[in-house]
């Protein structure tokens, strides 16, 4: 008998929880026969309900998201657990629906949109904004996904729409080993399982997030009741069990490339002789998120002190957003030795990180994580709320904060010779050979500097491989843009995984898309006029520093379930008190 053939339970060793497990998985392979006979309007009423109930249970969630992350009511920090929580998966949700919806009219989920070209024979489809809302309430930032070189823009239009152009037609039963750190990733991976491959799922969540179980629930109600879902907690015993269980027909992963390799060759030296000889336990199809280190590049220029200042907030935000537990953190700022304002530069980023509102370590194992940097950098700089500054600049080994996720509030700085687009090119070609992951890299930039790099800028970003490139944004707003694909750079291999295999979100249903590039103002409203730039958006509601976060996040949340023009002044009364 092959490893294939084992049941869980042969594999592992069946625990008490096995019978139940079983159970859940039989329940869904009935369930997994009727969502193939759903006709695609009765998808499109089903996501409504789910809306309805996230809207719903949205409170709820964001106070027991939290909790887990000991964050006090009054903190502004609470606007996180609103826009990755419940405004993200709302924001899925609705602009599944339109796919949907476009679908079932016969038409394809991108009809109407203007393609553009990149270098590299490659077609661009505008993913943000996506909606007339999203014009206004994003003004001045915009998202657009790259196909791979050579395919045309009909085979975009023709192809897209994945497991929604073929009702009838099932993707089994699946497993979704959830994220621990971002409330919605665990709903979103589903919904993707569920729209785009046809596959419903057990989610198993992280055990950081077993008090959500109930929040999800009830959230995810909808699902449950239409035999698409069943939700449940357990370790790493629960989820091998799951994972070669002969009723699981494919497995989803968001975490580390550790705990990835754990399932896909097995624990301890037998796996890692497994991973090495190219022979895995796991047989059956895997996709993954992984994280990654992921870079800063800062384009040398001429800037003010509030440009200093602004741009030193926006890193910050980068690394410590989520308290720094994020796949996506910027990790390694890339400066040029000359640059005139580096020091500067480094001094605002010092003043930013300490001045960063203190939050407690509330991800397991990140004192061991700052302690493992302490021991390869000792002279790093130890900055208010246990953040590390550690500037590479000098003769240090740059290696382990290029090579290891530190997932924790670890910020490095790495400097390289050159100006103008001698320095990108180098700091391209250093970020795509020397760090670890492929999921995504920041580009800051004066659009004076910019401008003066020409088609120089667009051919060198090109050559940048991530699979979210943010320019002067963050590549955290391509993981709240649903419309947008998410995953690393194509390419990755279960020996070798790096960042992960596959996207998710991807509301639009792109088939193979390659990367998305999201780009936003230098700075905000109005000081982005003196750039000559056209943007009204203040400062973003995700940056640490925004002083109205909490307020503004709840309000785009409820936005987001009942969009209104209405509601809009609200909004940005509360956005431009940031």
């Amino acid at each position: 008998m092959s490893t294939a053939e084992l049941s869980g339970a042969e594999l592992n060793g069946a625990g008490a929880f096995a019978p139940h497990l079983d159970a859940v998985i039989a329940e869904l392979a009935t369930g997994a026969e009727r969502w193939a006979a759903t006709p695609i309007d009765a998808r499109v009423r089903l996501l409504a309900a789910v809306a309805t109930s996230v809207d719903r249970e949205a409170k709820n969630w964001v106070v027991t998201a939290s909790k887990i992350k000991g964050l006090t009511p009054s903190s502004r920090l609470i606007g996180e657990e609103w826009l990755s929580g419940p405004y993200a998966l709302l924001n899925a949700l609705a602009t599944l629906g339109r796919s949907l919806d476009a679908i079932a009219r016969g038409e394809s989920p991108v009809a109407g949109r203007r393609f553009g070209r990149a270098p590299g024979n490659r077609v661009t489809v505008p993913v943000l904004p996506g909606t007339v809302y999203e014009s206004v309430l994003l003004h001045g930032f915009t998202a657009e996904t790259w196909m791979p070189p050579g395919v045309t823009a009909e085979q975009v239009t023709a192809r897209a729409g994945l497991g929604a152009l073929r009702t009838g037609v099932t993707g089994g039963v699946g497993l979704v080993l959830g994220a621990g750190n971002i409330t919605s990733i665990p709903p979103l991976d589903v919904l993707y399982e569920l729209i785009a491959h046809n596959r419903v799922s057990v989610l198993k969540l992280n055990p950081v997030m077993k008090r959500m179980l109930p929040v999800y629930e009830s959230a995810l109600a909808p699902l449950i009741a239409a035999g698409a879902l069943r939700v449940v907690t357990g370790g790493a015993e629960e989820g091998g069990y799951l994972a070669h269980h002969p009723g699981i027909r494919h497995v989803h992963i968001t975490g580390s490339a550790a705990t990835h390799d754990v399932v896909v060759f097995g624990p301890g030296a037998e796996g890692v002789a497994r991973k090495a000889a190219g022979t895995p336990l796991l047989t059956k199809p895997i996709t993954s998120e992984l994280g990654g280190v992921a870079p800063i590049i800062v384009l040398p220029g001429t800037w003010t002190d509030r440009d200093l200042s602004f741009q030193a907030a926006h890193v910050a935000t980068m690394r410590l957003q989520n308290g720094g537990y994020n796949c996506i953190a910027g990790q390694v700022v890339v400066l040029s030795s000359d640059w005139p304002q580096k020091n500067a530069f480094i001094g605002a980023l010092r003043t930013a990180l300490a001045e960063a509102p203190a939050r407690p370590p509330w991800y397991p194992g990140s004192d061991t994580r700052v302690a493992q940097a302490l021991a390869s950098y000792p002279g790093a700089e130890r900055i208010r709320g246990g953040r590390l500054l550690v500037d590479l600049r000098a003769a240090d080994d740059a290696s382990p904060m290029q090579s290891t996720e530190y997932f924790s509030p670890v910020l490095g700085v790495i400097e390289l010779p050159g100006t103008g687009q001698a320095f990108f090119d180098a700091a391209v070609a250093t970020s795509n050979a020397d760090f670890l992951g492929t999921l995504g890299a920041n580009v800051i930039g004066s659009p004076r500097s910019i401008r003066s790099l020409g088609a120089g800028f667009a051919s060198t970003l090109a050559k940048l491989r991530y699979g979210t490139i943010a320019v002067n944004a963050w590549t955290g707003l391509g993981f709240l843009t649903a419309a947008a694909p998410w995953g690393a750079f194509p390419g990755h291999t279960l020996g070798d995984v790096q960042s992960g295999i596959g996207v998710v979100h991807n509301a639009l249903l792109l088939d193979g898309p390659e990367r998305t590039i999201v780009r936003g103002p230098f700075r905000p409203f109005p000081r982005s006029v003196a750039h000559g730039e056209f943007a009204l958006s203040p400062t973003p509601p995700w940056f640490v520093s925004a002083r109205s976060a909490a307020k503004t996040g709840r309000l785009l949340t409820a936005f987001a379930a009942r969009p209104s023009w209405a509601k809009m002044p609200a909004v940005f009364v509360s956005a431009f008190r940031a």
